[in-house]
């Protein structure tokens, strides 16, 4: 699956707007079925985790014009990519107890370890990825 979203840019840390917020919910619907069609339902909520917090960290992040989502089976996981196209990579930084945002990758790389996957970036932080392991019967599909 692969879809591509057009955004409004943004500076700084601002929430993403209305219309750019309903797509991240538009595109876990997307993954969710997509999914459930391929017969990887039992990574939904991992992966619509993940895609929630991709997507946001790329809306809120990166000052980009488009964001692609990518979901793929390869080699035993699902891979889930994130395309802003845009240089600098995402980083894990701590959050501060009473902060109200800051923790996304810090999910996404607790769930990368609970299915035996991993996370990261490539092309200096245009995408961003996670590989979450299927489940034996699913990798073998």
């Amino acid at each position: 699956m692969c879809e591509r979203f057009k955004v409004e840019p943004r500076c700084g840390t601002r929430p993403p707007c209305g219309d750019d917020a309903r797509l991240v919910g538009g595109a876990r619907r997307v993954a969710a079925a997509r999914l459930e069609e391929c017969g990887i339902g039992v990574l939904v909520d991992e992966a619509l985790l993940v895609v929630s917090e991709l997507l946001t960290n790329a809306l809120v992040h990166s000052g980009t014009s488009e964001v692609s989502l990518v979901l793929a089976v390869r080699d035993g996981f699902l891979v889930i990519t994130v395309v802003d196209g845009m240089p600098g990579a995402a980083q894990l930084k701590e959050a501060g107890d009473d902060a109200e945002s800051g923790r996304g990758l810090e999910l996404v790389a607790a769930v990368a370890k609970a299915c035996g996957g991993t996370w990261g970036t490539r092309d200096a932080g245009a995408e961003t990825w996670c590989r979450l392991a299927l489940p034996a019967a699913e990798a073998q599909q």
